[in-house]
């Protein structure tokens, strides 16, 4: 929801994402890793989109590069919705938005990868904090997962 440009990010969604976060935290290298497998085994194909992965004799799960990539994915993913009710936009770290909407559009990124992510990450919150789990903590990450692709598509020029 935007409201007059600003992203409406309810206190109640916010507080979800926000105690969610807080426990997924310490593990977000692994999770990182555990998100991409899930991506790899929904669409196995999307790991031709990165050259460390294409001719890699080493297991994508102990590819030292994946791992750091993952983690730096999960984190910006968390950190993101975290910070949306704060700031009333999407907001990351250690990057800018149109370096990301250029990265996407240069490895060519479509929708369809966007929603792939989006489940992957939903699945990956929901079998890490199983207890904390409810239709209301899937919809706040989900939305929270929106805005930021919302703003790195802003950023994405069309391929020529």
């Amino acid at each position: 929801m935007e409201s007059e440009g600003k992203i409406v990010f309810t206190e109640e969604q916010e507080a979800l994402v926000v105690e969610s976060w807080s426990v997924m935290k310490k593990d977000s290298a692994e999770l990182g890793l555990k998100l991409f497998i899930k991506i790899f085994e929904i669409a196995p194909t999307a790991k031709n989109m990165f050259s460390f992965l294409r001719d890699s004799p080493i297991p994508a799960e102990q590819n030292p590069k994946l791992k750091a990539h993952a983690m730096s994915v999960f984190v910006m993913c968390c950190e993101s919705a975290a910070q949306l009710r704060k700031t009333g936009k999407v907001t990351v770290r250690e990057t800018t938005l149109k370096r990301l909407g250029a990265n996407h559009s240069k490895y060519g990124v479509v929708d369809e990868h966007f929603e792939v992510v989006k489940y992957a990450l939903l699945e990956t919150i929901k079998e890490t904090v199983p207890e904390m789990w409810s239709p209301e903590m899937k919809a706040a990450w989900g939305q929270a997962y929106d805005h930021l692709v919302a703003a790195i598509r802003a950023e994405m020029t069309p391929s020529n």
